[in-house]
């Protein structure tokens, strides 16, 4: 493959990643709490281990939130009108996140609530 297609491809993806936090709100929400988690981070000096859980949390949620949307996005090309089957596809695929949201909020206490109680 030539460098000038893997620069597209590069590029392609960027654009992919920019549409979906300018039109997506639930990928605003995971990225204003991205920014917040770092800030907390950074803010608690947490350890390079503690790092690496959070941002392959961080990665894995983001993914599954582009996942989901680009699921959503051809099932309404498909089936532009209502489909059972396809409504079922985004509940599954929207499922999808909320169990990646939803571990990613335990993992984040695991590893910042000892820094909160510290704290006090």
């Amino acid at each position: 493959m030539s460098l000038r297609k893997e620069i597209k491809s590069f590029l392609c993806a960027f654009s992919g990643i920019a549409y979906l936090f300018k039109n997506e709100t639930h990928a605003k929400y995971h990225l204003f709490v991205t920014v917040c988690v770092v800030a907390a981070g950074f803010a608690f000096g947490i350890k390079a281990t503690e790092w690496l859980v959070v941002l392959l949390t961080i990665g894995v949620v983001l993914a599954a939130e582009a996942f989901n949307t680009a699921i959503e996005k051809l099932a309404d090309v498909v089936s532009p009108q209502f489909d059972e089957r396809i409504g079922r596809v985004k509940d599954v695929a929207a499922g999808a996140v909320l169990i990646c949201a939803i571990l990613s909020v335990i993992i984040g206490a695991v590893i910042f609530l000892p820094y909160i109680i510290e704290l006090f």
